[in-house]
């Protein structure tokens, strides 16, 4: 059992610079420089792509989209959505699935300490709240995971009061018989990513914990600390 870092990451971070953040952190952790971290953040607004998305998915506008090397399809990231990459070494054998329905778990523990009741959709990843009479399924958490070297990155993004509009523009995760949410929507009262950053911190911690090892080796000059100065670059 390993115990995750946490690192608050603020402003709206570039996509392209929290992406390279991940790719050498990941170096890190899989070279065994540093034990498991997740950065939570906020993404300045962007549209990415995961492998398994069709062109005929982008949007039609011509709005740009980054191609990432996550699962899924397309989705949004910005303003009013918490972001977190939890990047660490899964303990052997590697199971992704089980890894994907702990993180689940987590933003569902986050979402029952805040008043939302959440379920799990079969075939489809993420969290979701259930159909009513006037509304479809509609998820409120989108995950895209990439385990390499045994170590994960990407990983969730939790809808706490963005611009739902913005999901508009595209069919989210390649899904076009539910919807998209936000918890903000579903309590009718603005729940901002300050309130839920610590919620989900402490979930993380709670449920990877069992899943991820911990540092196996030590150098004095590492990629973990070159990741960190880029870190505080992007933040600054």
């Amino acid at each position: 059992m390993g115990t995750l870092e946490i690192e608050n990451l603020s402003g709206h971070v570039d996509y392209h610079e929290g992406w390279d953040l991940q790719r050498r952190t990941h170096a890190a952790v899989a070279a065994g420089e540093h034990p498991p971290i997740a950065y939570l953040l906020e993404h300045a607004s962007v549209y990415t792509a995961g492998r398994r998305t069709r062109k005929d998915e982008y949007p039609t506008d011509g709005t740009p989209v980054v191609d990432v090397d996550r699962g899924g399809k397309i989705t949004w990231h910005g303003p009013g959505q918490v972001v977190a990459y939890p990047i660490a070494r899964l303990v052997s054998p590697v199971d992704v699935v089980q890894y994907v329905r702990t993180l689940e778990a987590a933003v569902m523990d986050v979402c029952a300490q805040l008043g939302v009741e959440t379920l799990r959709v079969e075939g489809r990843s993420g969290v979701w709240v259930a159909a009513d009479a006037t509304r479809r399924e509609r998820k409120v958490c989108a995950i895209g995971a990439r385990v390499a070297k045994g170590v994960t990155m990407h990983g969730l993004a939790l809808n706490c009061d963005p611009d739902l509009g913005a999901f508009g523009f595209i069919v989210p995760c390649g899904i076009d018989d539910a919807d998209v949410s936000s918890l903000s929507a579903e309590l009718g009262r603005d729940v901002t990513v300050a309130e839920v950053r610590p919620l989900l911190a402490e979930a993380l911690q709670r449920h990877l914990g069992p899943l991820v090892t911990e540092v196996t080796s030590t150098a004095p000059e590492t990629a973990f600390a070159r990741a960190t100065e880029l870190s505080k670059a992007v933040v600054g």
